[in-house]
């Protein structure tokens, strides 16, 4: 039997830190190199690489990928899912701003909020945890703001739609997981099922759309594809399936609000961009409304 919490430990709030601040910091690595690397074709080297290096973890630490374990099914699907969110969010940036499709995307957690307690009674969130996650979610609107200028162009709400539909596909992601079979199964093993799923399906996209693939690109295009493959798409999904396995994944979906305002504090430090007073209060409605979520009832 798993050894399942209901609440976040240390151990969990270290981990999340450590994921949402790499994620975060993903975002300018992928900025930095898309005019060299086409996106889905930075998105199939990534995944490609990511299930390779999975397989070799699992294969030196004895872990059964192919075993019958009933999880065919909902593993497909949440691969399916994995695979048309990232679609989604690089399709949504073609035709609408980063900011925006942020704010979109991190609608993730009331999906989940809002669905996951109907299949699995105990992710259930009170009322003051609700409040902690609109808090929280108003947290990144706000730091995003000033991003909103100008009426809304039929191509940009085409994009604000893929980003929307990105969010909504995370959070039916995170809902197959916790109320199927793979909710037993191993980190390895969720994991593998979406990124394998994935290289398999981003490359097809990737020619579809007509994108250019070379192997011939610049050192800091190389080291941003590595840090993407090998901490992005392995290490940290690794451990946040793992903590998907053993903690609610209603609290863990309210810290990835922390995700897009690592990146904008990243980008003060790395790329020189100005700190506001917005940022500054986003940052303390995102904390806050994480306390709320994750305090314990009385």
């Amino acid at each position: 039997m798993i050894a399942r919490k209901n609440h976040l430990d240390s151990l969990a709030v270290s981990l999340l830190l450590a994921c949402c601040l790499f994620w975060g910091f993903q975002q300018l690595l992928i900025k930095t190199i898309v005019g060299e690397v086409p996106p889905l074709w930075q998105a199939s080297l990534r995944f490609v690489g990511a299930t390779a290096l999975l397989w070799i973890w699992c294969a030196v630490r004895g872990v059964k990928l192919f075993e019958r374990d009933g999880t065919l099914a909902a593993g497909l699907l949440a691969g399916g899912l994995f695979a048309a969110e990232f679609a989604c969010i690089y399709l949504g940036l073609r035709d609408t701003t980063a900011s925006r499709l942020t704010v979109f995307l991190y609608t993730s957690p009331f999906i989940v909020a809002l669905l996951l307690p109907r299949f699995v009674p105990s992710e259930k969130l009170r009322a003051v945890q609700w409040a902690g996650l609109t808090l929280a979610f108003g947290g990144v609107a706000l730091a995003f703001s000033e991003g909103f200028s100008g009426p809304g162009s039929a191509t940009q709400l085409r994009g604000d739609a893929l980003a929307l539909a990105a969010g909504t596909l995370w959070g039916l992601t995170t809902l197959v997981i916790r109320s199927s079979k793979m909710a037993t199964a191993s980190a390895e093993k969720t994991l593998f099922y979406q990124v394998a799923v994935t290289a398999a399906i981003a490359p097809l996209l990737s020619l579809m759309l007509g994108e250019t693939w070379s192997f011939s690109y610049s050192t800091w295009a190389w080291t941003s594809l590595a840090l993407q493959t090998a901490i992005g798409a392995f290490a940290s999904y690794l451990a946040w399936m793992w903590m998907l396995r053993h903690y609610p994944a209603t609290r863990l979906s309210s810290f990835t609000f922390l995700t897009p305002l690592f990146a904008l504090v990243l980008g003060v430090l790395w790329l020189g961009e100005p700190l506001t007073a917005q940022l500054v209060l986003a940052l303390a409605g995102v904390a806050v409304g994480i306390v709320l979520v994750n305090r314990k009832p009385a």
